[in-house]
């Protein structure tokens, strides 16, 4: 930027991506809190399993100082939906072309295989290009044993997945397509 006297001063904006996937945690959570409250689902996100080193005490509270991770955690949400366990994991990426497979770990991806092979739902919630997409475990399976790509295109995610609205009072109704993907429908949440 020029200013008088030919001062010459340069911004630069300081861009923080560790928590751009906390507002789509959000959204996600208000829905879940939503399902809870009318009685619709049980889904909880899940805790990051850690294991305290060292704790201080301020204000009366004590304040975990050191941690190390326990175990490899699975992926972020499960719970129950009509008798059904479910579990899916929510993504966020900045590219307008793909979704980089690096953002979901191996051991994760085995943990999909294993709820698909028991049974379950999962699934995983996708925010990409303004859009929020719910991509079904067994498409997202599918493409990692059909193609040779590290990351997943945006046209793939257009054609399988399924673009959830966002709603004041009931965050992202993702069970509105969970009903599909189950084999099951209900009238409730697909308002």
């Amino acid at each position: 930027m020029n200013y008088p006297n030919q001062i010459k001063k340069e911004y630069h904006k300081n861009i923080n991506y560790a928590n751009r996937g906390m507002d789509l945690e959000n959204i996600i959570n208000e829905a879940n809190l939503y399902y809870l409250e009318n009685d619709i689902a049980l889904i909880y996100k899940k805790p990051t399993p850690i294991g305290v080193v060292k704790v201080s005490y301020e204000n009366n509270k004590q304040v975990i100082t050191k941690a190390y991770f326990a175990t490899e955690s699975t992926l972020d949400y499960n719970g129950l939906y009509k008798g059904k366990y479910v579990e899916f994991d929510a993504k966020s990426t900045l590219s307008k072309t793909s979704f980089a497979l690096n953002n979901v770990h191996p051991h994760q991806i085995k943990h999909i295989r294993n709820v698909i092979r028991h049974g379950g739902i999962v699934f995983l919630i996708i925010s990409m290009n303004n859009y929020i997409y719910l991509l079904n475990g067994p498409d997202f399976i599918s493409y990692i044993d059909n193609h040779t790509r590290k990351s997943i295109p945006y046209d793939y995610i257009k054609e399988y997945g399924y673009i959830l609205e966002y709603n004041y009072n009931k965050g992202v109704n993702y069970l509105k397509y969970v009903d599909l993907i189950g084999g099951f429908k209900n009238e409730e949440t697909n308002k």
